[in-house]
């Protein structure tokens, strides 16, 4: 990881900390990056590393596939984080949300959903859209 990265995962996880956000789940990418920021970021939000699900889709994938590994989230779930790659995730995030046009490193894009399941996801738009990055700070 790139010393803007060591700077930058744990300061995004401390803003993500102090705005209460509470994860059931968080999913990372394989890649080393991606999965030493989900750990970083795991650690800032008191979530244990060891579980942390590393999911081979989220790596240099299309939007649809990332959409469809959201769809099969369980419902039971309420707050889930993924952690991958540009420029996917921007892509992920601006077809949720037209106001997330640039997703820069470390950046998060927090979506609000009104739905009771992960399948609607991508066919519904948020209630509430929250874009923060380092240098937003």
């Amino acid at each position: 990881m790139a010393d803007r990265g060591k700077r930058d995962a744990p300061m995004m996880g401390k803003r993500l900390a102090k705005r209460q956000v509470k994860p059931d789940l968080i999913l990372s990418s394989p890649a080393r990056r991606a999965l030493s920021t989900a750990e970083i970021i795991a650690k800032e939000l008191n979530y244990r590393a060891k579980d942390i699900v590393v999911d081979d889709r989220l790596y240099a994938i299309e939007v649809e596939t990332l959409l469809g590994v959201i769809g099969e989230l369980s419902d039971k779930l309420k707050c889930v984080m993924l952690f991958g790659h540009n420029p996917e995730f921007t892509d992920l995030a601006h077809r949720l949300s037209n106001e997330v046009a640039l997703m820069p490193t470390c950046a998060v894009a927090q979506f609000t959903f009104e739905s009771n399941s992960w399948s609607n996801i991508g066919a519904m738009k948020p209630a509430k859209v929250v874009l923060d990055y380092p240098k937003k700070g």
